[in-house]
């Protein structure tokens, strides 16, 4: 839904639009209103409150030449990116983020400031941050690491949350992936070929505690650490391209997404793919 604000002031030349996350708006309506406020005091803004991912991507496809704010958790500034990013936009664009939400980790480590009121300026006056992308070969996007295996879903019986729309994707994930080899669990040695532009490092041989890769900000590499097992030193270096490869595996991107399982992944480094608002 749409709920246009538009400020008539002649010293606001800015054209911004808030999207406001639904899981925001449940978990913490009164911090939602105040960046409001602050956003709308500021700049001419238009408001869109919508109820899913696929009202989310409507109105950021029709933004125009408004600059995308999202009001919301990390997993909502990764939907934005991804958008962007699927509809070859993400180059042009500088999105801007006010931290809202239980799941906000990721954008305190990009450097969003974690109080309200000084993100929702940051989003206004922020300078533009150029920051890397790592993209995979089915063009999921990752923005600040992942993991391989993932960490272990919650326990049997754990109480679900989030607006019916979300639990049913659980549901439906769950069931399109029953009868799949399950993910190692923590600490379980697995089988993995890990290339770095295209030299091994280790293979199906030599099994590993886990791989974790993530952008090295700023160098258009991705940073790679292997952790063995039998008390081995970590194996750590610096690559453009990235590739996994072994029996079914699963990893997680950005402390969100478990993705998987799959037998192969490459992620490659988009260098300063994407423009970030900080102060």
């Amino acid at each position: 839904m749409d709920h246009p604000i538009d400020r008539t002031d002649a010293g606001l030349s800015r054209q911004v639009l808030v999207l406001v996350d639904p899981l925001a708006r449940r978990a913490d309506g009164e911090s939602v209103r105040i960046a409001k406020d602050v956003l709308c005091a500021g700049a001419a803004v238009k408001v869109c409150l919508p109820e899913g991912p696929e009202e989310f991507a409507k109105a950021l496809a029709r933004r125009g030449a408004r600059r995308p704010v999202v009001i919301g958790d990390d997993r909502a500034l990764l939907r934005a990116v991804t958008l962007l990013h699927r509809e070859r936009e993400l180059s042009a664009a500088v999105l801007s983020m006010v931290p809202v939400g239980g799941a906000v980790s990721l954008a305190h480590a990009l450097g969003i400031p974690a109080q309200t009121v000084a993100a929702a300026r940051a989003a206004l006056d922020g300078a533009e941050r150029r920051l890397d992308l790592l993209v995979d070969d089915s063009d999921g996007v990752v923005l600040g690491g992942l993991r391989i295996p993932p960490v272990a879903a919650p326990a049997a019986g754990a109480r679900a949350v989030g607006p019916p729309w979300l639990r049913t994707c659980r549901s439906l994930v769950r069931t399109l992936g029953a009868g799949r080899a399950p993910a190692p669990e923590p600490g379980a040695a697995a089988r993995l070929r890990v290339e770095a532009d295209g030299v091994t490092l280790v293979d199906l041989d030599e099994p590993v505690e886990g791989v974790a890769v993530g952008p090295a900000t700023g160098t258009g590499l991705a940073r790679v650490e292997i952790r063995r097992t039998a008390g081995a030193p970590p194996l750590r270096t610096a690559a453009r391209t990235v590739s996994v490869s072994g029996a079914d595996f699963r990893y997680r991107a950005d402390d969100l997404a478990v993705g998987g399982p799959v037998r192969r992944r490459t992620w490659t480094v988009q260098a300063s793919a994407w423009g970030l608002a900080l102060p």
